[in-house]
């Protein structure tokens, strides 16, 4: 008797790569979004914005302090809830139950991604001279001025290797989407394994596919690093002569 079917794993490789547009949406919406809200974040934290500044601190704390899980039931089940208190409190017609999963998923692993993406880009930009602000106000430079076009394009390379980890990441956790219905990766090999009963040979397929994806995605930012180090080099090297 052979442990592994391998016929039948083979014969629905292509099903489980159905649920890759789907499990690479919600990676690449959170990771922007992500990024855009942790960044806003950050430059709230560094410049200590009145009242944001803790409540932000407290955020943080909370969603790297709980489970990514935890954060999607909390979303899944808790939205409706809020949209049937709010129809009810202010007679809206708001419609809970058309809400798609997808919809959860995306707003739970934004606001899970942000987190991350506020203390990678505020050690960033913590690490760069304080000098190089000084400077630009100086030669009569805004902050906003300051920030777009000297602090900014260097923090992002400094938090590069950290950003290419996080979207590693977020594309693995995506596999916790189907337990608020999302058909990804991991949901269709369940589902597949469940009418088959072979389990082992499904979720082994669902790794295959997922560590593919990942190390295509490792190669993209090794190379997009190394770029981005060599214009660095060249504008140094430009600099100092």
């Amino acid at each position: 008797m052979s442990i592994i079917n391998l016929e039948f794993a083979l014969e629905h490789v292509p099903d489980v790569l159905k649920g890759v547009p789907v499990m690479l949406s919600i990676a690449v919406v959170a990771m922007v979004f992500g990024s855009i809200f942790g960044l806003l974040i950050a430059l709230c934290r560094i410049y200590r914005v009145p009242v944001l500044h803790r409540f932000l601190i407290l955020y943080i704390s909370f969603i790297r302090g709980t489970p990514l899980l935890v954060q999607l039931y909390v979303f899944f089940y808790g939205v409706p809830v809020l949209i049937d208190y709010l129809n009810a409190k202010f007679g809206l017609n708001m419609d809970a139950q058309g809400i798609s999963p997808l919809i959860y998923a995306f707003i739970a692993y934004t606001l899970h991604t942000a987190a991350y993406q506020a203390e990678i880009f505020r050690s960033a930009i913590n690490a760069l001279n304080v000098g190089q602000m000084e400077a630009a106000y100086s030669v009569g430079m805004t902050t906003a001025q300051g920030l777009r076009r000297i602090i900014l394009p260097q923090a992002f390379l400094v938090a590069l290797p950290n950003l290419g980890n996080t979207f590693i990441s977020l594309m693995k956790a995506t596999s916790l989407a189907f337990a608020v219905k999302v058909v990804e990766i991991m949901a269709l090999a369940k589902i597949i394994a469940n009418d088959g009963y072979r389990f082992l040979e499904m979720y082994l397929v669902a790794s295959i596919i997922y560590w593919v994806i990942c190390l295509f995605f490792e190669v993209v930012f090794a190379k997009l690093e190394k770029r981005m180090r060599r214009h660095e080099s060249h504008s140094d090297a430009k600099v100092a002569a």
